[in-house]
């Protein structure tokens, strides 16, 4: 496991100024979903009246828009259907926050980690990051998980919290996946030590191209309170940004349903593609419009991208 402290994680960035004051070199452009020639994918989940997902539907029950435009479809793959490996293969990344602001938590924290990676189908990477005031990585193949159960078990809940650190961190690991990316973040929501401010967390998260599911924990705050409402707004605007979901377990009992829930939905989303039929490379965020019939179904995406610059 390699651990990078906050100045090795904002010289990953590149962006950010050191506490000494000193400039860091420029940033590297943030990811974005390929464009003009490329393919813009974007998972859809679909739900009906009641909450079921709906899984059945095809091609021909899809519409794509991008800034009012209609999009003629190159891609239609609901994720159970083999065959399209680059456009489905699961790429997960689980964040566990092990700072002192979870030290109630951290229990059932390690136990929603350890049940939720016993439950899940194998990955084709298994990317996780622990993070307190410090950021820490390991990689894992879906062939060696088992030390993986073994680092969660020993964590210990200790120093300040650097969540937007970590959240970056991981989104720059991740650039240039084909496949579909997905996070796991369980945590209380605070930050309290992050060199990367919340307005370039917001940018690199709208600029990305993960989906971000949240395990939400109480932390030390008590509900109600500012830092409670800020934390809980922050994981809010993770969901609504990549189409996630915030859960928010108080008991052991809460964990198999959110689990069942994540894993459903990874299972029965759709993958839709196109390519723009703007060529214009001017880094601007292009809004997403996706209907389906029959319209009363609900819908749940990421809301737009970020087109490439130069």
């Amino acid at each position: 496991m390699r651990t990078f402290p906050l100045a090795a994680v904002v010289f990953v960035l590149g962006a950010l100024v050191g506490a000494a004051g000193d400039r860091l070199p420029a940033p590297p452009s943030p990811p974005v979903f390929p464009t003009g020639a490329e393919i813009v994918k974007v998972t859809v989940t679909v739900r009906d009246s009641k909450g079921a997902l709906v899984p059945d539907l095809s091609a021909d029950d899809f519409a794509v828009s991008e800034d009012g435009h209609r999009q003629k479809l190159l891609l239609f793959a609901p994720a159970v259907v083999p065959g399209h490996d680059d456009a489905l293969t699961l790429d997960l990344g689980l964040l566990l926050d092990t700072s002192e602001s979870m030290a109630q938590e951290i229990r059932l924290s390690q136990e929603a980690a350890t049940r939720f990676l016993e439950a899940i189908p194998r990955a084709r990477d298994l990317l996780t990051v622990f993070f307190d005031e410090d950021i820490r990585i390991s990689h894992y193949d879906s062939e060696h998980q088992q030390g993986l159960f073994e680092r969660i078990l020993d964590a210990r809940a200790s120093g300040r919290t650097a969540l937007y650190d970590a959240i970056a961190v991981y989104l720059s690991r991740v650039e240039g996946s084909s496949g579909r990316k997905v996070l796991v973040l369980l945590t209380d929501g605070d930050d309290t030590r992050s060199e990367v401010s919340v307005e370039e967390i917001t940018q690199l998260v709208r600029s990305s191209a993960v989906t971000i599911y949240s395990v939400a924990f109480p932390g030390d705050h008590h509900a109600g309170s500012s830092r409670f409402l800020s934390a809980r707004a922050f994981l809010s605007f993770l969901a609504g940004q990549t189409g996630g979901q915030v859960f928010n377990p108080l008991h052991s009992k809460d964990l198999p349903a959110i689990y069942s829930t994540i894993l459903d939905e990874l299972s029965s989303q759709y993958v839709l593609g196109f390519t723009s039929d703007n060529a214009a490379r001017d880094g601007r965020f292009r809004k997403l419009r996706v209907d389906v019939k029959p319209k009363a179904l609900k819908l749940r995406y990421r809301p737009g991208y970020f087109a490439p610059k130069g």
